[in-house]
């Protein structure tokens, strides 16, 4: 064995200590939501404000950081320019195709992915389990927003004056009434149940619509706070608990969050009004 592979675990081990330091500055303003003052960010990172100030020269000079009205600071154009570089690359789509692969691998049920069109959810993605469950969805069909989890679950984002476009359309009149849970919502308790699936960024059926099946989904967020796609998951009733906080659930709430993480998303979306 050579003397460089020798020292290569040693040299992992050591880094560049001021090089860390500088990435911690960087990562305490992007994580603050207005300009922080050198004061404020010597007791967040514990550092003496004089040594922190040659760092703060450095980043100022090479533009990953700026003064803001000469007091402040904050991300600067290089900064800018690198996390555009990194969001170009971003797949999100590619990124929950290879979510759910091992989604279905780990749980061994059936998995899909499925993105909004405009009016209802599109399945993009469909991968069957060991023992395929017999329903009539497969890859290219376009869900109900009513009768689906992932349909649900857009129009819980959706912004609200779309929304209740949606819903007059529907509850003008109704094939039938959604269900959850074994009970029928008129207009007023299906937007209460919409908030309740906003809230917990999840939504399951218990058999309501397909005998014998329940279904699981979450939703995966982009940068704006807007659904990229939802992730849903489902089995015979007989062995697939999809209540909140059973086993399927976390499963799949985990994988839409390690999705939306990688993709650097959030579950709000930047202004009300968003679409």
């Amino acid at each position: 064995m050579s003397d460089e592979t020798e020292k290569t675990p040693e040299i992992q081990r050591q880094g560049i200590g001021s090089l860390e330091i500088g990435l911690r500055i960087l990562d305490t303003l992007a994580e603050s939501s207005r300009p922080l003052t050198l004061k404020s960010l010597s007791e967040t990172l514990e550092l003496s404000p004089s040594r922190l100030h040659k760092y703060m020269v450095s980043l100022v000079r090479t533009g990953y950081i700026a003064q803001e009205n000469g007091s402040g600071y904050i991300l600067g154009k290089s900064s800018l320019t690198l996390g555009v570089a990194a969001l170009s690359r971003i797949d999100p789509i590619q990124s929950a195709f290879t979510a759910i692969d091992e989604l279905n691998r780990s749980s061994d049920k059936t998995v899909s992915v499925t993105v909004w069109n405009g009016h209802a959810p599109l399945v993009i993605k469909w991968l069957d389990a060991s023992q395929p469950v017999a329903v009539n969805v497969r890859l290219g069909m376009e869900l109900s927003p009513f009768y689906s989890v992932s349909g649900r679950i857009f129009l819980a984002h959706l912004p609200e004056a779309r929304r209740d476009q949606i819903l007059d359309s529907f509850y003008a009149n109704p094939p039938a009434l959604p269900r959850y849970a074994g009970k029928s919502l008129d207009r007023d308790a299906f937007i209460e149940h919409l908030q309740k699936v906003k809230d917990e960024n999840l939504c399951s059926f218990y058999g309501d619509f397909l005998p014998d099946i329940n279904v699981v989904g979450s939703a995966i967020h982009d940068i704006n706070g807007n659904i990229s796609s939802v992730i849903s998951l489902m089995g015979l009733n007989g062995d697939t608990d999809v209540r909140p906080g059973s086993r399927y659930s976390e499963m799949v709430k985990a994988c839409a969050a390690q999705v939306t993480g990688e993709i650097c998303g959030r579950s709000q979306r930047n202004e009300p009004g968003a679409s």
